[in-house]
């Protein structure tokens, strides 16, 4: 009988080994899907389902399987949200969000988990940059002051003497303007936070109109951006303040703000006509199944995608080793979308940044163009701070 029985547990044990290694992989991605900042979210998710899409729904000889959700842009309700990825749906991996409060809210319970990985495809807050960097938390966008920096580089560049900032009252806002401060060496002639998701800047307009500022510098994503450069125009200042800006004239905005953003600078790691084989097939890919042109929300999820799947085929698809799928990780063995790219000792991407210009295709459509490159292989200021070493 005890023979029977050992038999029988060892042909159980040798069927559930099979069954188990073909679970599929779960990526459970929360991005903002609902309210005027929605159009950042879906970007992200589409993005990074055609990275899916793409590589057969298979990682590493597994089969993936996608779960998202919204967060609505609640932190409270994005906790609960990840935490039912965590519990219920047993993810692997947790990409997003949009938002770095959000971020904020679901750093923890993910990167503290016993099986989850979190990788931002988009929020770079300085807290996880610096001492706050955590091993199982990834970035594939940039830290938050990066991108702002370009701008104040450029306002240095430019000689301007006096700029205005204007930015949401949120850690990335406040790290917008730390970031433009870092390279410009002018007056500020005023620093203005208001409310997240403020749609009317009929006061702050007025104050920039009356500053005499050389420049504004402002950081204001979805639909935000969307007013602001409408009524930047209606109010007459497009030709008199030039307008400097992050994630406020990119592609999520600027089917809505159209010839009012024509000419207008941002900063950013990419876009959509980047010259180089991948990129190429992702936007036409992209433009294909969604019918708009990809921004960079779209590019960083996919590129996510991609560094999951890079871990998953170097681990041979067995993710119980978590040591293994993190030095995986770390390696970043994948072709970005943006050229060059690899991880800081704080797990943030070392990358070009460069300047681009609002601007209408040929075909009607609007997205921005690269153009100037004002750092090469830059590394954020906090990785300094951060403890990890390998």
């Amino acid at each position: 009988m005890k023979r029977i029985l050992l038999s029988l547990a060892l042909g159980a044990a040798m069927l559930a080994g099979p069954a188990q290694a073909q679970e599929p992989i779960r990526i459970g991605v929360i991005q903002t899907l609902s309210g005027p900042a929605a159009v950042l979210g879906q970007q992200a998710r589409d993005g990074l389902q055609l990275a899916v899409r793409q590589l057969g729904g298979r990682m590493g000889g597994r089969e993936v399987q996608v779960i998202v959700v919204d967060d609505e842009l609640k932190p409270d309700v994005a906790v609960q949200r990840v935490q039912a990825l965590i519990d219920r749906d047993r993810v692997d991996f947790v990409v997003g969000p949009i938002f770095s409060n959000i971020l904020q809210a679901i750093h923890a319970p993910v990167v503290n988990s016993q099986r989850t990985f979190l990788i931002s495809a988009n929020a770079g807050p300085s807290s996880y940059a610096g001492r706050g960097c955590h091993e199982n938390f990834f970035v594939t966008s940039y830290q938050n002051d990066q991108v702002h920096e370009v701008l104040g580089a450029y306002a240095q560049r430019q000689n301007m003497k006096k700029v205005f900032l204007l930015t949401p009252n949120y850690q990335a806002g406040r790290d917008a303007m730390a970031g433009f401060k870092r390279h410009f060496r002018g007056e500020i002639v005023d620093e203005v936070y208001v409310p997240l998701n403020t749609l009317d800047f009929s006061s702050e307009l007025a104050r920039i109109g009356s500053s005499g500022a050389d420049g504004l510098f402002t950081f204001m994503p979805g639909g935000m951006g969307v007013n602001l450069v409408r009524q930047y125009g209606q109010a007459g200042l497009t030709q008199r303040v030039p307008f400097l800006s992050a994630f406020t004239v990119d592609e999520s905005t600027l089917p809505a703000q159209q010839d009012a953003a024509i000419g207008m600078l941002a900063g950013m790691t990419w876009a959509p006509n980047m010259d180089n084989p991948q990129n190429k097939k992702f936007v036409a890919d992209y433009e294909a199944a969604f019918g708009s042109v990809p921004g960079s929300y779209a590019m960083q999820a996919y590129d996510a995608a991609m560094l999951i799947n890079s871990a998953v085929v170097a681990t041979g698809g067995n993710l119980s080793d978590r040591a293994a799928v993190r030095t995986a990780l770390r390696k970043a063995d994948f072709t970005s979308l943006r050229g060059r790219f690899r991880f800081a000792n704080n797990h943030y991407p070392i990358q070009d940044f460069y300047t681009v210009r609002a601007a209408k295709r040929p075909d009607g459509k609007f997205q921005t163009e690269i153009v100037d490159r004002i750092f090469e292989n830059y590394t954020d200021v906090y990785a300094a701070q951060c403890q990890m070493r390998w």
